[in-house]
């Protein structure tokens, strides 16, 4: 994506309140919204029913929103989405995954948090998509935002930024006591679980002299992404960014801004080997053809089988 384009773009730094998206919060906005409709209308309507204090509740807002699980009416209301109802449930009626047990839910929420090509959320469409080396170190990371935010004319702190930068980190790498426990506080944020993310050292910051931690995306093959999961998320990918085209270069899927590679941190040899399977899986419509100079998926007719369905049915 050109600096041009992210100009354009209105990135979110702001809006979590500082908080990271926590296990009950997405199950309990849901259901809070599904007995009132106007619950997020007034921030103090949401602080009733959802029993926090008004940060907490501005920060359930931006994840259930983030999360894809609810939607805007045309006055600006916030309604249950199609995939919170699939997945959450609705009037009584109990969706796939109402509390957020699989690990494929946690994954869909992952690419949802990562793909708002509208209003992105900064942390996710810049590391996720644009950094480039190997390790992320805070400092650094930090220096990289403001370079962004002041390149879009984001008049932001540095502590603005480093805020931002922390939930990132505390959204997927959980924090431990001296003692090597994991703190009561991040066993709420369901990603963790995702092992996306690892701290693998420290280094000394260029800033201040002091040590700081270093991360890294964990890499490695992922068959715990089961394939409806990979495919629908493929789909959704090819809709959003490149819905008129008929073919998708796997330079796309592994690399572009966005796609599932990228998202996912795929290894090409594993992308390639799922894709094998795409033309049985989707009942031929579509297709991954592989030459000497050319490999690409092709679009035959319009996909029949409900890939959110699939991604829950057992033995698949």
């Amino acid at each position: 994506m050109s600096d041009t384009i992210n100009i354009m773009i209105k990135h979110r730094f702001t809006g979590h309140e500082t908080f990271p998206c926590r296990y009950p919060w997405l199950p309990k906005a849901v259901t809070a919204l599904d007995s009132k409709s106007d619950l997020f209308k007034n921030i103090d309507n949401a602080i009733v029913q959802l029993g926090v204090g008004k940060q907490m509740a501005k920060a359930i807002k931006f994840w259930v929103e983030a999360a894809k699980f609810v939607q805007k009416k045309e006055k600006g209301d916030l309604e249950i989405s199609p995939l919170g109802t699939k997945l959450l449930g609705k009037k009584g009626k109990e969706g796939c995954d109402p509390y957020l047990e699989d690990i494929q839910t946690l994954w869909l929420i992952h690419w949802n948090f990562s793909t708002h090509p509208e209003n992105p959320i900064f942390a996710w469409d810049f590391l996720m998509n644009r950094w480039q080396n190997p390790e992320i170190a805070p400092s650094h990371a930090v220096d990289a935002f403001k370079k962004e935010a002041d390149l879009q004319g984001r008049q932001l702190s540095m502590v603005t930024l480093k805020q931002h930068f922390n939930i990132f980190i505390h959204t997927y790498v959980p924090t431990r006591g001296k003692k090597g426990n994991i703190l009561e506080d991040n066993l709420d944020s369901p990603l963790t679980e995702l092992d996306l993310l690892r701290k693998v050292g420290e280094t000394v910051s260029d800033s201040d002299g002091k040590r700081e931690p270093v991360y890294v995306f964990n890499r490695d093959p992922k068959p715990q992404i089961n394939q409806p999961l990979f495919f629908y998320c493929l789909n959704d990918f090819w809709e959003t960014y490149l819905s008129a085209e008929q073919t998708l270069s796997f330079h796309d899927i592994t690399t572009r801004h966005g796609s599932p590679g990228q998202v996912f941190k795929l290894p090409e040899q594993e992308i390639r080997a799922r894709l094998e399977e795409i033309e049985k899986f989707t009942d031929g419509a579509m297709s991954f053809r592989e030459s000497a100079n050319l490999r690409q998926v092709q679009k035959q007719k319009e996909i029949e089988r409900d890939l959110l369905d699939a991604i829950y049915v057992e033995g698949t």
